[in-house]
């Protein structure tokens, strides 16, 4: 079962997203987890910090479970 994880912008980045899903505590920790675990988004090997994360992704971290991104953006 996958957490939802809710944004108010049109997209987050994947080092905010690990911070907003409790998977990492500062954003200066996100480059260094990113070349420690695995992380998938939408099935795929992902490392870049910066990657924009939109409403519907789908990510998959090691350790720490599956997440999708919601926007309450209409």
């Amino acid at each position: 079962m996958s957490q939802s994880i809710e944004i108010e912008t049109e997209y987050i980045t994947l080092g905010q997203f690990l911070k907003e899903a409790g998977v990492i505590d500062t954003g200066g920790m996100a480059k260094w987890f990113l070349s420690e675990y695995e992380v998938l988004v939408n099935q795929e090997v992902e490392q870049r910090r910066g990657k924009k994360l939109y409403s519907g992704d789908e990510i998959k971290v090691e350790g720490a479970g599956t997440f999708v991104v919601s926007s309450t953006q209409k």
